[in-house]
């Protein structure tokens, strides 16, 4: 039977982790990053932006989804554990060969012919991704993200200093692919070392067949969620060529922001908590309401406030070099906070092994975006890509996972009440940021006032849901009356 206490302590201590842990790394190579733009210059993050996009294509199938299977198997995952290292470790090195010899193609159709070395470089973080995916996957399960934070420090750490001193020797595009790699390679390191299993490398043919069952969909999902979150990319690479991407990628990595400080964390320990309540119904819907009403009050209000000022945002931060940025970002800030929720009742359905729908979703999602991205490319250039990714997200999509939510067992009436005071307060920095801009002189005072503003708003509806910490508190799971026969037989 579950320790219901221990694991509320457990789940809160690793959510306390993963957030220091992303926070840390987020604000401690901000003056890296910030240095490494005002260094490479549009055209070179555009070319780096090439190889990152096939890296993340490459991860998005990579080590093909089975090791989320050892977060919610429902026994000891020792049993499953060799198997899913040799599925993950093999499928890795045969998709970066794939990749290795892509390269030239890929770089190609987006436009960028000079991306080649870059992709090739960063295929190498697909094996490394692919052999520690089991030890990250076993300390999830285990909650154990303080050695994950210290993983993830080195991860970013070396990377971000080994990207600006290669920069700053005149190594261009492929100083950020050696960076990534060399973070990669130390992190990686880390996790095997840290991980509460040794690595293990086995093949058992019928949990094979299981781990495949369960996470083909996954990995088919994956790089639809791939295809939707990069279709953009893609699309303005190849119309608008790699100076107009380097903008662009800047807009898109600043509006994510809110999403890797506060959706990510939760992430992090979110599937692994629902998986313990996933047998008590009304307590998973009750726990899921409480942390979706407290993570979009929180990170909502930060995305409306980078949209509203973002031009003096990237003046100020960038340099006017960069100031083209300004009208993505406006855009891709909005969709950020439409899509930390998405990304919550994405590990919501999947938990609930509603694989199928979420492929769905995300088909239909691919679907609409892709035309609708070209259109507003050539229309209106980055601003016509920002409008159209918003459009499609909240005029079709939120519907579609708001119907998938209400056939999982949560009611959409109770969840709105929890949201509409999220919603206002977003609004609200929203405005104040966007008529400080045009009110206010200084880029610095604009960012001073709206921010303050911000920062008041949040902490206000913080102190308003400070109850919800206490229903989540007292939502305990109920152990399953499963015999043990049943139990043996119940698949991920």
């Amino acid at each position: 039977m579950t320790d219901t206490g221990s694991l509320r302590r457990r789940a809160g201590k690793a959510l306390g982790w993963s957030f220091l842990s992303t926070l840390a790394s987020r604000l401690g190579t901000l003056a890296i990053g910030i240095t490494l733009a005002r260094v490479l210059g549009p055209t070179e993050f555009g070319t780096f932006a090439v190889a990152l996009v096939a890296l993340l294509a490459m991860l998005s199938i990579n080590e093909l989804g089975v090791s989320l299977a050892i977060v919610r198997w429902p026994d000891d995952p020792r049993s499953i554990v060799p198997t899913v290292a040799t599925l993950s470790a093999g499928f890795s090195v045969f998709l970066c060969g794939v990749f290795v010899l892509a390269a030239p193609a890929f770089a190609e159709a987006m436009g960028n012919p000079e991306a080649t070395g870059p992709v090739r470089l960063l295929a190498v973080s697909v094996v490394t991704n692919g052999l520690v995916s089991t030890s990250a996957a076993l300390m999830q399960r285990h909650f154990m993200q303080g050695r994950k934070m210290i993983a993830d420090q080195v991860d970013s750490w070396l990377g971000a200093i080994v990207s600006l001193v290669l920069a700053l020797l005149g190594w261009g595009a492929m100083s950020l692919a050696a960076g990534r790699v060399c973070g990669s390679l130390a992190g990686g390191a880390l996790i095997v070392y840290f991980s509460p299993e040794k690595l293990r490398f086995g093949f058992d043919r019928s949990v094979a067949r299981r781990l495949i069952r369960f996470g083909v969909p996954l990995a088919g999902s994956s790089l639809l969620v791939f295809g939707v979150g990069y279709a953009d990319q893609i699309v303005v690479g190849h119309v608008l060529g790699p100076t107009a991407l380097g903008f662009y990628v800047l807009a898109v990595n600043l509006s994510g922001w809110p999403v890797a400080v506060f959706s990510q964390p939760v992430r992090a320990v979110a599937p692994a908590a629902f998986a313990r309540l996933q047998h008590d119904r009304p307590r998973l819907s009750r726990a899921y309401i409480a942390v979706a009403g407290l993570l979009v009050g929180v990170t909502l209000p930060v995305c409306l406030l980078l949209s509203g000022a973002a031009p003096p945002i990237i003046r100020f931060v960038y340099g006017d070099q960069w100031a083209p940025a300004a009208v993505a970002l406006a855009g891709l800030a909005a969709l950020a906070g439409l899509r930390i929720f998405f990304e919550l009742v994405y590990d919501y359905l999947v938990v609930l092994e509603r694989s199928r729908a979420v492929l769905a979703v995300q088909a239909i999602w691919l679907v609409v975006l892709i035309p609708a991205m070209w259109i507003g490319v050539q229309v209106d250039g980055l601003r016509g890509a920002a409008v159209a990714l918003v459009a499609v997200a909240a005029v079709v999509i939120l519907p579609v996972y708001l119907w998938q939510l209400a056939r999982a067992g949560i009611h959409l009436r109770t969840l709105a009440l929890r949201l509409w005071p999220a919603v206002l307060a977003g609004l609200a920095t929203g405005a104040f940021a966007y008529f400080a801009t045009r009110l206010i002189g200084p880029d610095i005072a604009v960012i001073a006032a709206a921010g303050t503003f911000t920062l008041l708003v949040v902490g206000l509806y913080g102190y308003r849901s400070r109850g919800v910490l206490r229903e989540m508190r007292n939502t305990e799971p109920q152990a399953p009356a499963m015999a043990p026969a049943a139990a043996e037989e119940h698949t991920p």
